[in-house]
């Protein structure tokens, strides 16, 4: 038995955006999202359910499923996979779109709702040991909330540790699910909750054709190609700064032995001799000169 790396565009959008997803995407919101009882998601509308074979081109880093729950709060669900420059600010943007876009023209901004983006991201983000990181609006001195309105919450996969025999809560057991599944090669006993074995169902190898596979193949190796072409830019970045830091190094150096040159010269040469024997400028000498090493 197989499964899909959840990871992934095609199996992420399978398992929490596709239409009969409903009771899984509302565990899962509960578990991550940690509502207070009183307002535990019990029914949401998928936006735009993803029902189409296959995403088609590959240019894109992440994949992203909208929800809006019955009391009318608006959800997204984001996976990212690469930590690519603007990340962080299109959360924000596409956060501040969702809510701006809900009013049409002369309504009252009374009916405005507001909007959760929970975001899960297969690289380290933010510099601290927390699994899981929420920002609000908050006033700088006092931390006083200015509303709840626009909440950002972010869970970093590779801060999950927890092997199968540690997990405890419905959260562990989800995050496990998302970040393991693609390498497990059964669905584990401690993950019973039927809407966790619902989407080991969804995301079975055995459910799905050879032209799904073969496209989440090409999924797989279009990742691994950006993540080596991060790596490899980030090496040629640190290469780059060695060899600028020996020339400037080397350049240091040379200026060092010309100012010691300069300053036994200073009593038998006038500046200009000096300028020509060390290679320094005229009015750099005349400032040596005055006592002064600023060439």
């Amino acid at each position: 038995m197989r499964f899909l790396d959840v990871k992934t565009d095609y199996a992420f959008k399978k398992v929490f955006g596709s239409a009969e997803s409903k009771p899984i995407l509302i565990s899962f919101l509960n578990a991550l999202i940690g509502f207070p009882k009183e307002r535990e998601v019990t029914d949401l509308v998928i936006v735009d359910p993803y029902q189409i074979p296959m995403l088609q081109g590959m240019k894109d880093t992440y994949v992203d499923v909208k929800a809006t729950l019955a009391d009318g709060r608006k959800v997204i669900i984001e996976m990212q996979v690469l930590n690519v420059k603007g990340f962080e600010q299109r959360i924000l943007y596409n956060a501040a779109k969702s809510y701006s876009r809900q009013l049409q023209e002369g309504e009252d901004y009374t009916l405005l709702n507001p909007v959760i983006a929970l975001t899960l991201t297969d690289f380290t983000l933010f510099e601290t040991d927390a699994l899981c990181s929420r920002f609000l609006l908050l006033e700088k001195e006092r931390f006083i909330q200015y509303r709840d309105d626009i909440e950002l919450i972010f869970f970093e996969l590779p801060k999950f540790t927890k092997d199968e025999g540690q997990l405890e809560t419905i959260q562990d057991k989800w995050l496990y699910f998302v970040k393991n599944a693609g390498r497990l090669n059964m669905v584990p006993k401690s993950l019973d909750e039927t809407p966790i074995r619902e989407a080991f169902a969804i995301v079975n190898t055995a459910a799905l054709s050879p032209e799904e596979l073969e496209q989440q193949d090409r999924r797989h190796d279009f990742i691994r190609l950006q993540r080596g072409s991060q790596a490899k830019a980030f090496e040629d970045g640190q290469a780059k700064g060695r060899a600028e830091g020996r020339a400037s190094g080397q350049a240091k150096g040379e200026q060092a032995k010309a100012l010691a040159v300069a300053r036994n010269l200073l009593p038998i040469l006038d500046d200009a001799a000096i300028a020509a024997a060390t290679g320094l400028p005229v009015e750099g000498v005349a400032r040596l000169r005055m006592g002064t090493n600023r060439i």
